[in-house]
């Protein structure tokens, strides 16, 4: 991940949205995931906002929250800030666990 060696097999971005459309739009994005045992997800989220902006950033700094008690919750392995390749500070991989036995 680190060197941006691994694709993301799926990408969804949450510009122009807003944060309820942004929500939606994730937990939609990860039951796709999901249904098609997807490994990587990359979520654009954008870059986070600099000091000065209010009232910006505001996507970036709920994805964890909503990320954790998602339906999928006990699918996500991992989240991690993406390589430069794949929006660098603008995005975060989603790794999901494998469904079992399959």
């Amino acid at each position: 991940m680190r060197q941006g060696s691994v694709a993301p097999e799926r990408t969804i971005d949450l510009h122009g949205h807003t944060l309820l459309s942004a929500q939606s739009a994730l937990e939609h994005a990860l039951a796709r995931a999901v249904a098609d045992d997807v490994r990587v997800l990359l979520v654009i989220t954008g870059k986070p906002p600099k000091p000065d902006a209010r009232g910006r950033g505001l996507i970036r700094a709920s994805i964890g929250d909503w990320l954790g008690t998602s339906g999928f919750r006990d699918r996500i392995a991992a989240v991690r800030h993406a390589h430069p390749r794949h929006g660098g500070n603008g995005a975060l991989y989603v790794i999901l666990r494998r469904r079992r036995g399959g």
